[in-house]
């Protein structure tokens, strides 16, 4: 028969898992159902052949009732031809995403923004993230405009705002943090009998997230919030040895490295020799180059994975605290960071 020929001719198949039903549905793409010739149990003129599957669930379910019956009308079905099944990151989503919240989709969003080393394209998180590019982009806009991410126009990406910044400070500092980190910093300012202090790098600076002061009357007095310069604070070289190499470079270029001592690094070459040997040793020194007579040393706090969360630093006046004597505390300060990284990823 002509008219079956031709219908075979224009069938294709397409297998879903979002259908439910375990049959093959008729009729063809775009043909509408027949109401006496739809086969009721995989039978008939047009065999099993002459069945498919379609892509999406919602095209099956309101035709299902009245396909079963005979009745199903024109219309019902895809119209275009030529229409083809939704890939995940294109027209359509995954299974597992359209199945997410909006809250959920946008901390996708956030955690692959903030995951990147570097500032992250749309096509870059679309493909990341199996999402439609069109959802992508309208997340995208909405968090740009709530200051949680900021889009750099003229090479239109992404990256952390200041806003979700000044969240993540908030969070570190928060009092159900804040009770733990602050009673392993006074456990370590009673062993080593110097203030000790967490910290975190936010743009050239370093600020301090909790502190604790030492007994002795000869101290730095500076509060929870306060801010250095990262480059010439131990803690603050921490943070740059283990940051993205392009990203650093980025960073000093973007600004003269300012000298507050005549000890103080503002060589580029030297500070990139110094970060490398930091990171071979696991900790840095500031040997009077942001205050004068003061001496520091600091470690990472890092994650299971390696990521490096914060610094602890330890500090004094190079009266009771040398170089040398410092760096006698790298041992009690890789502890104690062990127990911070604990509290802050369990």
């Amino acid at each position: 028969m002509a008219g079956t020929s031709l219908l075979r001719e224009r069938e294709w198949r397409v297998r879903s898992d979002e259908t439910e039903f375990g049959l093959w549905h008729w009729p063809p793409v775009g043909r509408a159902c027949h109401k006496s010739k739809v086969p009721q149990n995989g039978s008939g003129e047009h065999g099993d052949k002459g069945y498919r599957r379609f892509a999406s669930l919602g095209r099956v379910k309101g035709c299902i009732g009245r396909r079963r019956q005979g009745k199903a009308k024109a219309g019902d079905f895809m119209k275009k031809q030529d229409k083809k099944p939704v890939l995940a990151g294109q027209d359509g989503e995954t299974e597992a995403t359209d199945r997410l919240s909006a809250l959920e989709k946008s901390m996708l969003v956030l955690e692959a923004i903030v995951d990147h080393p570097q500032p992250v394209s749309l096509p870059e998180l679309t493909l990341r993230l199996g999402m439609p590019r069109q959802t992508i982009h309208r997340l995208l806009q909405q968090l740009s405009e709530n200051g949680l991410i900021l889009r750099d126009a003229s090479r239109d990406r992404y990256s952390v705002g200041p806003r979700l910044s000044h969240l993540a400070f908030a969070t570190l500092r928060s009092r159900n943090q804040t009770a733990p980190v602050r009673a392993i910093l006074a456990e370590l300012v009673d062993e080593t009998g110097e203030t000790c202090n967490v910290g975190v790098l936010d743009g050239w600076d370093f600020v301090y997230l909790e502190r604790i002061e030492c007994e002795w009357s000869l101290r730095v007095h500076l509060v929870a919030g306060s801010r250095v310069r990262a480059h010439s604070t131990s803690g603050g070289k921490i943070m740059l040895a283990y940051m993205d190499a392009d990203i650093r470079k980025a960073l000093f270029q973007a600004r003269r490295l300012e000298a507050f001592t005549p000890n103080t690094i503002t060589s580029l070459a030297k500070l990139e020799q110094q970060f490398e040997a930091i990171r071979q040793m696991g900790y840095a020194l500031n040997d009077k180059e942001q205050n004068v007579g003061i001496v520091g040393v600091a470690v990472p706090i890092m994650d299971g994975t390696g990521n490096v969360l914060a610094a602890l630093a330890l500090h004094g006046p190079e009266s009771r605290l040398s170089a040398a004597k410092a760096v006698k505390f790298v041992p009690a300060l890789k502890a104690a960071a062990k127990k911070l990284a604990a509290v802050w990823t369990h």
